[in-house]
């Protein structure tokens, strides 16, 4: 399968993590995440609190990055925030970190293979995204 684009993206945490502290988590987290990775955000926060700010910026950072380096691998069709939908590694079921697009509009094509690869050490997130065709 040919790949149709590459993408990276790399986010300072602590860049976030001052953005964060102007606006709401939630609020942020609502314009970015899609419906599921919503769910998954709320319930990281109902368990750790707004107080656990460095969690709750890994876990919106690499989710930016990640859409980040998908609209760039994309391009040019222009994702919207809540149609690409990254799925973390699973310790207990051993599946790998997945991305989903799911195009809200019909006037795009039909979904592409992503592949995804994350990496966080300290204050640095990276994102890798290739996009293959089906």
């Amino acid at each position: 399968m040919p790949i149709l684009g590459i993408g990276i993206d790399i986010l300072h945490l602590p860049r976030l993590i001052s953005l964060l502290g102007r606006r709401r988590s939630e609020a942020f987290a609502t314009r970015i995440l899609s419906s599921q990775e919503l769910r998954t955000f709320q319930l990281l926060a109902e368990q750790h609190g707004e107080d656990d700010i460095k969690r709750i910026a890994q876990f919106l950072g690499v989710r930016w990055a990640v859409k980040e380096a998908a609209y760039k691998a994309l391009y040019p069709i222009r994702p919207t925030w809540k149609e690409v939908t990254y799925l973390s590694f699973n310790g207990t079921t051993g599946v790998k970190p997945t991305l989903v697009y799911r195009p809200v509009r019909n006037d795009v094509g039909p979904a592409n293979k992503l592949h995804v690869s994350v990496s966080h050490d300290g204050d640095y997130v990276y994102a890798q995204v290739i996009a293959e065709s089906t």
